[in-house]
């Protein structure tokens, strides 16, 4: 490989060499530097050029297939990933562009995190035993695909909360929580797209060569626990978002037939003061002393008679009753 020296705002770093393949990674710090960097790697490696001139068009995730001469696979593109370390920790964001053929691994603003983890006992010597360039780069899209499990973890954590929360007081704040949940799901889903397309790709660019990699079979198992825990936790949001529409369409109705009740109840006090305040002579017991009272006492009557015939028609149920009456999950469990 050539070692002419780059601009001083390009730096290019030899990973990781071996007498069957080897891993550069490039770190340019500002676009200006980057631009007069790509002109000079241009000249250098002029079969890279088609690579190399997209990378400034290139903000968001890309990925191609090419095959030099019509018979020579190689893959390059650009890489949205998110890196998260800890559980409580922030997530930070970052943009790689890489290039990959049978002897070479190119990698353009790999995070320093990464590429700290890429240098330990471990992923040294699965690198050492990598065959050829594209087994280094499953084992590198394997170790930034860790990220995302710790994602997911806290993901789960905070889902487990919100069903919790959800078990005991079904509030209105909830569903704003539970659309939360779902937009950070569909963040990391969006951000794992390109992992489960770099698999396709790969096995368009190498065919059946790959069945036989112990890393390529790694990265696709990961790849695939991966999409089932997004496609579970798809489906428990929904479930989630279910039960508060059921939960929502349930109070509504409730709300309903207490006003119901209530109406119903206090119809007699209407009807009575209707027609005791119309302006009329004649009206009964209008000039008696207990007119008042006994006016008052048919009225408590017929009201405590109407909520009586609604008990007994099973009208009312249980809206009374309160919130309190509901048996959690616990005090199923407690009565078994």
């Amino acid at each position: 490989m050539s070692k002419e020296k780059a601009k001083p705002e390009f730096r290019r770093d030899r990973q990781f060499f071996s007498n069957n393949w080897e891993w550069w990674d490039w770190v340019a710090t500002d676009e200006d530097g980057l631009r007069d960097a790509l002109d000079d790697l241009i000249e250098i490696y002029p079969e890279m050029q088609h690579w190399l001139r997209k990378i400034p068009e290139v903000k968001s995730n890309y990925l191609s297939v090419r095959f030099m001469n019509g018979t020579v696979p190689v893959i390059f593109g650009s890489l949205l990933y998110a890196v998260k370390n800890e559980r409580a920790s922030e997530r930070q964001e970052y943009q790689m562009y890489f290039y990959m053929d049978r002897g070479r691994l190119f990698t353009l603003n790999l995070d320093d995190n990464t590429r700290g983890i890429m240098c330990t006992g471990e992923r040294a010597a699965m690198l050492q035993q990598a065959k050829d360039a594209r087994e280094g780069m499953f084992i590198l899209f394997r170790a930034i695909l860790h990220y995302y499990h710790v994602g997911m973890d806290q993901f789960e954590m905070n889902l487990r909360g919100l069903e919790r929360k959800m078990e005991s007081r079904n509030n209105r704040t909830l569903m704003d929580q539970i659309l939360a949940a779902r937009f950070e799901l569909l963040y990391w889903s969006n951000h794992f797209i390109p992992f489960a397309e770099l698999i396709a790709a790969s096995r368009e660019a190498f065919l059946e060569e790959l069945e036989e990699s112990r890393f390529f079979r790694q990265l696709a198992y990961r790849v695939e626990r991966m999409d089932g825990l997004f496609k579970h936790y798809e489906k428990e949001i929904d479930t989630l978002i279910s039960i508060d529409n059921a939960a929502s369409g349930i109070r509504g109705n409730e709300i309903m037939k207490t006003l119901t009740i209530v109406t119903s109840v206090c119809t007699p006090a209407t009807v009575a003061g209707a027609v005791w305040g119309m302006n009329f002579e004649n009206l009964p017991f209008i000039d008696k002393t207990w007119g008042v009272v006994l006016i008052i006492a048919l009225i408590l009557a017929s009201m405590a008679g109407m909520y009586g015939w609604m008990m007994m028609r099973g009208w009312t149920g249980d809206l009374l009753k309160g919130e309190s009456s509901r048996p959690t999950a616990e005090d199923t469990d407690k009565r078994r």
